[in-house]
């Protein structure tokens, strides 16, 4: 069973190196980790809707937020970038 712990403030290429890692193991891609840039298409590269939302929902857990309703679209979670420019828009909002 994988534990996973809470990263609330991390440095922006922290961020991006957990997303890689959460990405490989969530968005069901069969992609290695190092190919997993942060500016892939999630979506072009396999990502079908139902493995986004288990992504969102991993990605919540690991660093401790939820995603507003507004940031709940296919941009959002189109790649490494925005996700973690989403992040950091919520870790802001909450310091």
């Amino acid at each position: 069973m994988n534990t996973i712990s809470v990263q609330s403030c991390s440095t922006a290429e922290d961020i991006r190196d957990q997303l890689r890692k959460i990405v490989k193991d969530h968005a069901g891609l069969n992609l290695p980790l190092d190919k997993i840039e942060d500016s892939t298409d999630l979506y072009r590269a396999g990502m079908s809707s139902q493995s986004s939302v288990v992504l969102m929902i991993a990605v919540e857990a690991q660093f401790g937020i939820e995603f507003p309703d507004a940031m709940l679209s296919r941009d959002v979670f189109s790649n490494i970038e925005s996700i973690a420019s989403a992040i950091e828009a919520i870790q802001r909002a909450d310091a």
